[in-house]
């Protein structure tokens, strides 16, 4: 039955995830495996208990303080993990709006391969990276990598999937994202706080990314999700006083505005595969970052290829060692990027669409 419009209650009905206290124990030591942990008996049975308690009481965020002046209610404690990352943001983007710095450049590796775990052997798309690096950087950019290779590299570096707030409401979704980390149900380690200023001090981002079953790749898909707050979320956690979803409904039903967190910036995207895929692959970033009001640098900046087409997977590194051609149109595709952000800095390089609204946000 359809609810009435006015009805803002979330609405419930999917089984309860809590776990009883022997399967939480049992979930929670499966961790210390190793025979270092033998002899540690009795103090992992302490911190097991200590563990218990938090999840059993719900302590997501301990550390807190108010929220002070400049937002909607001040007297609101605000956990401090995203006090501290809001902090970053601001001053990425004072970064950003600095005339005086040089034009910053994003470069994000989406392979989860890397020879430092189980495959290996390095991934063509780091290889691109650098190309791509080396051609911005000898003319005068500033560059940042973000390898999300380090996923399934490093220790302690995870990218948690999004839980979807913004389609409860769009002011639950709150940027930087509050959900983590969530210190009760162990959702820690979150690497997106980190992430967040990396595309807040960008003026041009570049994404290589290989085809992964017709799509991009597990760590580039996370991030992607996880960047739905920089597209309309809430950057003020007081207006829902947290995670109060029936509030946030109100809020949004009196009216969102859908703030463009990383609007204006410029993209390039390089898809490859070896089989099928690449232009999908390409198409859906591309599509993608213009939802969220980025730029396209230009023609030169969205390139999809094959690299050892049908060729075995042994060969594909030296099958990009002769590719030259796809080596030069990486190259290319960074130095587009270069050229768009140079120009829009310097007002060479009008937006058509300026002071224009969208009739429609959602």
């Amino acid at each position: 039955m359809r609810l009435p419009f006015t009805t803002r209650a979330p609405r419930k009905g999917m089984p309860d995830p809590h776990l009883d206290h022997a399967a939480f124990a049992a979930r929670f030591r499966s961790q210390f495996a190793g025979p270092s942990f033998d002899t540690l008996g009795p103090e992992l049975d302490r911190l097991t208990e200590a563990a218990w308690q938090e999840y059993h009481e719900g302590n997501k965020s301990p550390r807190t303080r108010k929220a002070g002046e400049g937002y909607h209610d001040p007297d609101y404690d605000l956990s401090v993990d995203w006090i501290e990352a809001k902090a970053a943001i601001d001053a990425a983007a004072l970064r950003h709006q600095d005339p005086a710095r040089p034009p910053r450049l994003l470069l994000v590796n989406g392979s989860p391969r890397s020879e430092h775990t189980c495959p290996s052997e390095m991934s063509k798309s780091y290889r691109l990276i650098e190309i791509a690096r080396e051609a911005v950087e000898a003319e005068g950019a500033d560059v940042e990598v973000l390898d999300l290779s380090r996923l399934t590299s490093e220790y302690g570096r995870h990218i948690h999937p999004c839980k979807a707030c913004f389609s409860t409401a769009a002011a639950l979704c709150h940027w930087p994202c509050s959900c983590y980390p969530n210190y009760a149900a162990g959702q820690v380690q979150d690497w997106m706080n980190e992430i967040y200023p990396m595309w807040v001090a960008a003026h041009g981002i570049l994404v290589i990314t290989p085809v992964h079953w017709y799509s991009v790749s597990s760590p580039i898909k996370l991030m992607m999700d996880r960047l739905v707050c920089a597209d309309g979320g809430n950057p003020d956690p007081t207006l829902t006083h947290g995670k109060d979803a029936k509030e946030a409904k109100a809020r949004e039903l009196e009216g969102w505005p859908y703030p463009r967190h990383l609007a204006g910036r410029f993209f390039a995207v390089v898809a490859h595969g070896d089989v099928e895929g690449a232009e999908g692959v390409r198409r859906s970033l591309a599509d993608w970052l213009r939802f969220m009001e980025l730029r396209p640098a230009g023609r030169m900046a969205e390139l999809d290829r094959y690299i050892g087409y049908w060729k075995p997977y042994v060969t594909s590194h030296e099958a990009l060692d002769d590719d030259e051609a796809v080596q030069e149109e990486v190259r290319n595709a960074a130095r587009t990027l270069l050229n768009a952000v140079n120009d829009a800095r310097a007002g060479q390089l009008a937006d058509p669409s300026k002071g224009l609204t969208a009739p429609r946000q959602k």
